[in-house]
């Protein structure tokens, strides 16, 4: 005779919850929140917007966290980082708009290559003199 202490009908929640995380554990990927995330993806571009940080004012949890940006165009967008990737989910700072239907990116790169052709122009100049300074390293 078996004893179980939780009621079967709630087997099939636990059971995917429970993979999932050992999913996240195995990809080295068992994040505290998205926060953290949001933080390396600005550091990452900083250097190639005229502004962008982690919103404030909008919540950040395990699942999502929100980045404001404005361009070197001098555009605002609020963006979203899940799982799924990044998407703009409204045009100024610290605003979500649910009837915004924008596309996911995999990487902040294509996103703001998306949006910004000033971007695209000064990310394009870095990698060129990182590449330089690569080839001169390498002929000395």
């Amino acid at each position: 005779r078996m004893e179980t202490d939780c009621n079967p009908m709630e087997l099939p929640n636990n059971t995917g919850f429970e993979d999932d995380s050992d999913y996240r554990d195995f990809e080295g990927a068992d994040v505290k929140d998205m926060r953290l995330e949001a933080e390396a993806v600005v550091n990452d571009v900083l250097f190639a917007v005229s502004n962008m940080f982690v919103s404030k004012t909008l919540p950040c949890a395990e699942d999502v966290a929100y980045i404001n940006v404005e361009t070197r165009e001098r555009n605002r967008y609020c963006l979203e980082l899940t799982e799924a990737g990044l998407r703009v989910v409204a045009y100024d700072f610290d605003q979500t708009d649910d009837r915004l239907q924008t596309p996911y990116h995999e990487t902040v790169y294509s996103l703001l290559d998306s949006l910004s052709p000033a971007y695209r122009e000064v990310f394009g100049n870095a990698l060129l003199q990182r590449l330089e300074a690569l080839k001169k390293e390498s002929q000395s």
